[in-house]
């Protein structure tokens, strides 16, 4: 059987003497793996990087196959950030995640469209961290994990919302939080809740975000794994923290 579509590569490693294993996410046919033969020695190699835009075909004699994919490189978005390390720190650690989190072969179109959304942006303007904060929250969502974020789950009310429990999921508002504020997980503004009280700004902002939608991906992706979710993301986080302790975060505009 034979299929060809649009793809974005997530990894790819080294397979015997030549050939790649990658790693692809389709839009209608999800996560795929194959084998690009002879594409380790290839002259296209460096075109073969997470976080490319390529046409897959992907063939195999029977469906459950690990089958061969033949890839013709279109945009790629990490060159284009290539001496930016915090967005090429995202484009690692949104792609590493995807791989890590989604099961094989099932589509999953809302993540396929916003993770190519934070890869057009990534090169294009200041927009990207705030998309992929969201598109981590959706992620979720479409795993089935969504946050119920819209109201406090103890008094029901829609405003002041500043935090959420990590156990449900739930928000609650600065009033509702009393007593147990620091049990909660912090709402940050970007996702509607009141975000910090003091000295805020947009990177801390990201920064309790990523934080928050990090605290529910590790519940539900390899939960039994001591380190969870990629390496990759932390560093990125790690690096936006520094980022903000010697700076305004001006750069990290909405």
């Amino acid at each position: 059987m034979e299929w060809s579509e649009p793809g974005i590569i997530l990894g790819a490693r080294r397979h015997g003497e030549s050939s790649l294993l990658i790693s692809v996410l389709t839009r209608s046919r999800g996560r795929n793996k194959g084998l690009a033969r002879g594409a380790a020695r290839s002259r296209g190699r460096g075109a073969m990087e997470p976080g490319t835009l390529v046409d897959a075909t992907w063939s195999a004699r029977l469906q459950d196959h690990l089958g061969l994919w033949r890839l013709d490189a279109g945009t790629a978005y990490a060159a284009l950030v290539l001496e930016d390390p915090l967005r090429l720190g995202c484009l690692e650690a949104a792609t590493d995640l995807v791989d890590a989190a989604l099961p094989e072969r099932q589509a999953y179109p809302v993540v396929y469209d916003g993770l190519l959304a934070v890869l057009e942006a990534l090169g294009r303007d200041d927009t990207w961290a705030s998309l992929h904060l969201r598109w981590e929250l959706d992620l979720l969502g479409s795993l089935g994990y969504g946050l119920d974020l819209a109201a406090c789950a103890v008094s029901g009310v829609t405003d002041n919302l500043a935090y959420v429990s990590p156990r449900t999921g739930r928000a609650v508002s600065m009033a509702a939080a009393e007593g147990y504020r620091d049990r909660l997980l912090v709402l940050p503004r970007l996702l509607g809740g009141i975000g910090r009280t003091n000295d805020w700004s947009q990177g801390w902002d990201l920064i309790d975000g990523l934080a928050l939608t990090g605290h529910f991906l590790g519940r539900h992706i390899h939960p039994d794994m001591e380190t969870p979710l990629p390496g990759s993301r932390t560093r990125y986080i790690d690096r936006m923290t520094r980022l903000m302790a010697f700076s305004s975060g001006s750069s990290l505009q909405d």
